[in-house]
């Protein structure tokens, strides 16, 4: 009885700016993660719509940023921020996000965004997902549907998108609508089992860290995502992208040739190789 007072009574408490002293998913704990590169204008509108009745733990990493950023966060209420002195890179950014997210014993890790380019309104669903173990890892998806080019994602990175999926698709042998969306969700067994300190610290990690996953067969499920594209949300120029793209199809032939066992490639040291149940879910 006392557990159960406890359990209703913690959600009803707030500490300063409506932080919740307990929220929980069926005894998971919840932590969302925010990777940081001069986002003082559109952090509070992110952190405002993360649902603080699920999610116990927001952890922010700013990248060296040249703006307010940190002071955006500490007037807001963030209570865990890490600030790099020199800027790492999106990779080295989320690295030390995830690592901070299971020093504090995260059970579900939310990779969010803070230029409000992706809704931190599917939360939930990425949440109830992982929390019901249909799935360890959730992709929100700009492509399932039209989401990207209604949401004013450049034709050219569109189709690029399109083309670097069809090509990781086949060299991986997986199915997934997209490989490049920054919107994830992880069980913490699924970080703790990826070598993901050994990736990359450009932007190239997020695909290198989706090729781990899928090497050790974790299964992955997709949610449809809108998206929007503005001024204030970040984005990698032309050369950053060919750069990007030339990485993704670089981390493709890598994997086939590891999975073909030609290789043994230190991308997957240390893995260990799980069977796939089944095949990705879209919601």
């Amino acid at each position: 009885m006392r557990r159960l007072f406890y359990l209703y009574t913690c959600r009803f408490i707030h500490l300063k700016h409506s932080i919740y002293l307990c929220a929980m998913y069926k005894d998971k704990k919840v932590v969302v993660v925010l990777p940081a590169y001069n986002a003082s204008r559109t952090l509070a509108k992110t952190y405002a719509e993360i649902p603080r009745d699920i999610v116990d733990e927001v952890i922010l990493c700013d990248d060296a940023s040249r703006d307010n950023t940190v002071e955006e966060a500490r007037t807001l209420g963030i209570h865990h921020i890490i600030r790099h002195e020199q800027n790492k890179g999106y990779g080295g950014n989320q690295k030390s996000l995830y690592k901070k997210a299971l020093e504090v014993n995260a059970d579900i890790v939310i990779m969010l965004h803070p230029d409000y380019q992706y809704t931190p309104l599917l939360i939930p669903s990425m949440v109830n997902i992982i929390g019901e173990n249909l799935y360890p890892v959730v992709l929100g998806s700009r492509i399932l549907g039209k989401g990207a080019l209604r949401g004013g994602m450049p034709l050219y990175k569109y189709w690029a998108n399109r083309f670097l999926t069809l090509f990781q698709n086949i060299l991986v042998n997986y199915k997934l609508s997209e490989y490049h969306t920054g919107y994830r969700a992880f069980g913490s067994d699924v970080l703790r089992a990826i070598p993901f300190e050994s990736n990359s610290d450009d932007f190239i990690f997020d695909n290198e860290m989706l090729s781990q996953i899928i090497y050790a067969g974790f299964q992955i499920g997709e949610v449809t995502c809108p998206t929007k594209y503005f001024e204030e949300a970040s984005s990698i120029n032309l050369p950053r992208s060919m750069k990007y793209g030339i990485g993704v199809m670089k981390v493709s032939v890598i994997h086939l040739f590891q999975r073909m066992g030609l290789i043994k490639h230190p991308l997957y040291k240390g893995i260990i190789v799980r069977k796939p149940s089944f095949e990705p879910v879209r919601l």
